[in-house]
């Protein structure tokens, strides 16, 4: 089989609409971590399931020997907060509290506390399904990652 080209593929992927979220656990030493993601996705209503990809790393740990995760959907104004769990930190720590045990940032749009119960691995990520056991929301407007770029509303981009 024909593979894409990797940088024609990056290129495409990113032509889809995208929100932002923060993953977040408790690692284990009981220390909050987190990680940003644009690969959440709603598997189903009955029971509440999602899934999230991640690759190997600090978040990889803490959710395998958890098996929870916490989703937390950024507002339009976290592009700082998606840089910082994107590791590009600039400044302090952002403020979070513990929710159904795990780390819940403030100001979220929507927050999934999620339970794990099953794990695929795909290349050099696994992708985690979940349960959600707890959820909220509120009715502010959502960060939107379009074209590798961070978009307040519908096409107005936050970085050039």
């Amino acid at each position: 089989m024909q593979r894409a080209d990797p940088l024609a593929f990056r290129q495409a992927a990113s032509r889809f609409a995208t929100g932002v979220a923060v993953l977040t656990a408790l690692d284990s030493h009981g220390e909050a971590c987190g990680m940003t993601a644009n690969s959440f996705v709603t598997i189903s209503l009955s029971p509440p399931t999602v899934l999230v990809s991640v690759k190997s790393g600090r978040m990889h740990a803490a959710i395998s020997a958890s098996r929870r995760y916490g989703v937390n959907v950024l507002p339009e104004q976290g592009g700082a907060l998606s840089r910082h769990f994107a590791g590009r930190s600039r400044g302090t720590d952002p403020d979070y509290e513990i929710v159904e045990g795990l780390p819940r940032l403030a100001n979220c749009v929507a927050f999934f506390a999620c339970e794990v119960t099953r794990t695929i691995d795909v290349s050099d990520h696994t992708l985690f399904i979940a349960e959600v056991s707890e959820c909220d929301y509120c009715d502010d407007l959502p960060l939107v990652f379009f074209s590798s770029r961070y978009h307040l509303g519908p096409g107005t981009p936050v970085d050039r």
